[in-house]
């Protein structure tokens, strides 16, 4: 009989299975799940949530080329960029090109699947639904700091991205959420119908 899938039993993602391009691979990652192995323990979500920020992107962080800063972006797909926004939280991106051109998905959302014990020790005021809902609370929940930038999710490690704990649903297209540029590009994908999905209702729908 085959081993039921369940969060003691998740396939971490071989590079090879992630699809080539930002956009595809924003809406391959839909129903794909988080893994952090931690010193306390595992934590994982199902991803319910992603914005993808495509290549020559003026909203995206390599807009403007490669930095210190932004080199994470611009390695092969599937390396995270981990950065701080506005000095309070950390960002959960995804590479999503070849290795020398930028671009990248933003992680928004997660439903906690695994270790919501410890999600809660980080977010100890936040109910369920809001531990990992919206990419600042996700990072936190999930217990991701700047140290995981450039870190391989597709190989073994403390950081890394597994496969489905069972099917996604219906994928829904939006525009990108609290941008000033580009903001009318439908590259804001979500899982339908999840109560986990952040973003006001009418980009929930």
């Amino acid at each position: 009989m085959a081993q039921k899938k369940n969060e003691s039993y998740i396939r971490c993602l071989h590079r090879t299975r992630l699809p080539a391009g930002t956009i595809e691979l924003a809406k391959y990652l839909i129903g794909k799940t988080l893994v952090h192995d931690t010193r306390a323990g595992r934590v994982s979500g199902r991803i319910v949530e992603t914005e993808a920020y495509v290549v020559g992107d003026a909203a995206g962080h390599a807009f403007r080329g490669l930095t210190p800063r932004n080199k994470s972006l611009f390695l092969d797909r599937g390396h995270a960029y981990v950065y701080r926004a506005y000095g309070l939280h950390f960002l959960v991106n995804i590479s999503s090109e070849v290795r020398g051109v930028g671009a990248g998905v933003l992680l928004r959302a997660l439903e906690p699947s695994g270790g919501i014990d410890l999600m809660r020790l980080r977010r100890p005021q936040a109910p369920l639904i809001d531990l990992a809902r919206g990419p600042g609370r996700l990072a936190q929940a999930m217990g991701i700091g700047n140290q995981h930038d450039g870190v391989n999710l597709c190989a073994a490690g403390p950081l890394w991205l597994g496969d489905s704990v069972r099917p996604a649903g219906e994928i829904g297209t939006s525009v990108r959420i609290g941008i000033s540029r580009e903001t009318r590009r439908l590259l804001r994908f979500y899982e339908r119908g999840s109560p986990y999905v952040s973003g006001p209702k009418r980009l929930r729908a």
